[in-house]
């Protein structure tokens, strides 16, 4: 037996291990329920023989049993809670077969060279991760997604005379969808191994059990903090959750050595697939995550706040990573792979996968609705300059104004005091009192600008998803957040609320950019690692912060109009708002 045999044995066998020790708390909780009621039993039996008679020991065995008929009460309806809870499930866009036949085949081959049960389903999940999801629940189980072993002559389960229920215990593969576009088919079979051999240690029955035990537990926890719960069932799941609070805290220290041996002996295992090519395959994760945070802080999250969602994030990915590594000598030569197969040719309709991926990830890490409506619209890359950065730009400088008019400050231009200037803003903020008066004053206004718009932006709900884009990745009635119930979006916010002085100065930025381009010629643009810029004659101008910063944090307004002449605009001019 070689090293890597014994040590996938050795954390296996840890794993057991483990998931014997959280089966063994499940069976005590077990006994400390029936415990009154075998001591019920016995005295009973007792008196039925002739022994232990007398008064108080009829009393005994009457207390006995009430309090065995109130523990059996309680420990079933805590059996009910755990057995009725729904499991917490990723919110993925669901793959069927029929849409990706070729990454189906991929990862069915895999399975068959490590020799494990082949995961019953495919998803795609807008981060930069892949994981196995425990999908048996009964309220789980929806969706399309075929079990990759249906093949011609394929059983669901390793071995002769599988049972035709297997491909539906085995878990569900989640694919970060960023990996498909970035990466090449090749480093994507090599990333997925580890992952793949996961289901090797997950259909043991005591680590299935385990997680079941452990899973039900937290379900139960997440229900009885749910709100809008009234007193009548609210109270029950309230102790039902206090209950499940002391099982779980007595399980967290197995449960999370048991999920890291299942770890290590999946790793160990797929050490004899591709393990070469893995170690430069995880370079390329972590560029695909500092790529991805890149496009969605500084190129998605603006778009989100316009009301537009943009349709290809993954392809997005792409083109942010050519250009960090057009930037960065660290990723010199990364540029070179796009020759090879991208991974997300594996897919019937990529654009498909990739806008419903888009409208997922804005869901998550924006709140935005489950659906395109006027508010609420699909925006692509050659559209987004126009779209997104010149309506931003317009926009914040419109509410520039409005905050201004409602402050009282006067308009700059004695021609037609009615047209809104550059050198408004700058006198005011410039003037008497600097940035601790007037620019707090400003601040504190758009503040409570934002704060009014973004409460009466549309609320997320229900709906088609990704504008109606077919069984092969989830259809009409499929809403992946349907499985986190009623509670608020974004799951996963990207950045904290801005201070009034961030918003101040991006509202400045934007009226300087308004300028520039309704005087100087210059032109909205999109950066892909920076998002909205600014081109004056093709080309960027990224030296716009600073210049700002000192007129809104100190109240001098040299350095800017220094850039201001430097690029020839001219702030007394009127400049055109939304």
């Amino acid at each position: 037996m070689s090293g890597t045999d014994v040590g996938e044995e050795l954390g296996a066998r840890a794993a057991q291990a483990r998931a014997l020790a959280l089966l063994r708390i499940r069976s005590r909780a077990l006994a400390v329920a029936i415990l009154p009621a075998a001591v019920a039993v016995v005295l009973f039996a007792a008196d039925a023989q002739g022994h232990l008679a007398g008064s108080a020991w009829d009393a005994a065995r009457w207390t006995v049993l009430g309090v065995a008929v109130l523990v059996l009460l309680v420990s079933v309806l805590v059996a009910v809670a755990v057995a009725r809870a729904r499991p917490a499930m990723s919110p993925t866009v669901p793959v069927a077969e029929e849409g990706a036949p070729d990454l189906y085949r991929l990862v069915r081959d895999l399975a068959d060279r490590l020799d494990v049960p082949a995961p019953s389903a495919i998803a795609l999940t807008p981060d930069c991760d892949s994981w196995l999801e425990d999908r048996t629940h009964r309220a789980l189980r929806k969706g399309p997604g075929a079990a990759l072993r249906k093949g011609p002559g394929a059983s669901p389960e390793k071995g002769p005379g599988a049972s035709a229920e297997g491909a539906d215990t085995a878990p569900v593969l989640v694919i970060g969808s960023p990996f498909l576009w970035w990466m090449r088919v090749a480093e994507l079979r090599a990333v997925l191994a580890p992952v793949v051999a996961g289901t090797g240690p997950s259909a043991h029955p005591d680590i299935a059990a385990a997680r079941r035990f452990v899973r039900g537990l937290d379900a139960v926890i997440a229900d009885a903090a749910a709100p809008g719960r009234g007193p009548v069932r609210g109270a029950p799941l309230a102790f039902a959750g206090w209950v499940a609070r002391l099982l779980l805290r007595a399980c967290r220290d197995h449960a999370a050595e048991m999920e890291r041996c299942v770890a290590a002996a999946a790793s160990m295992r797929a050490q004899t697939v591709d393990y070469g090519l893995r170690i430069a395959a995880q370079e390329q994760v972590g560029l695909a995550y500092a790529g991805w945070d890149r496009l969605l802080t500084r190129v998605a999250l603006p778009a989100w706040r316009m009301g537009r969602w943009p349709s290809r994030l993954d392809a997005g990915v792409v083109s942010a990573l050519t250009e960090l590594s057009r930037r960065d000598r660290l990723a010199d030569g990364f540029a070179l792979r796009l020759g090879e197969r991208p991974a997300c040719d594996l897919l019937e309709q990529p654009g498909a996968a990739d806008e419903a991926a888009s409208l997922l990830a804005a869901r998550l890490f924006h709140g935005g609705p489950a659906e395109s409506g006027p508010g609420w619209a699909p925006v692509d890359w050659q559209q987004y300059p126009d779209e997104v950065v010149d309506r931003k730009w317009r926009s914040e400088a419109a509410r520039l104004h409005r905050v201004l008019d409602t402050l009282g400050v006067p308009r700059a231009s004695a021609a037609d005091p009615a047209v809104p200037t550059l050198a408004r803003v700058m006198e005011h903020l410039s003037g008497p009192g600097g940035p601790e008066g007037p620019g707090e004053a400003l601040a504190a206004g758009i503040g409570a600008a934002v704060a009014r718009e973004e409460a009466g932006a549309p609320a997320p709900g229900g709906g088609q998803g990704a504008g109606g884009q077919g069984q092969a990745f989830g259809g009409p009635a499929d809403d992946p957040l349907d499985a986190w119930g009623p509670g608020p979006l974004p799951l996963f916010p990207l950045q904290p609320p801005r201070t009034g002085t961030e918003l101040l100065a991006d509202h400045v930025a934007a009226m300087v950019c308004c300028a520039a381009v309704d005087t100087a010629g210059a032109t909205p643009g999109l950066d892909w690692l920076d998002g909205p810029a600014l081109l004056v004659g093709g080309t960027r101008r990224a030296d716009l912060a600073d210049p700002v910063l000192s007129l809104v944090e100190d109240g001098d307004p040299d350095p800017l109009l220094a850039w201001l002449a430097e690029v020839g605009v001219r702030s007394d001019k009127p400049v055109r708002l939304v």
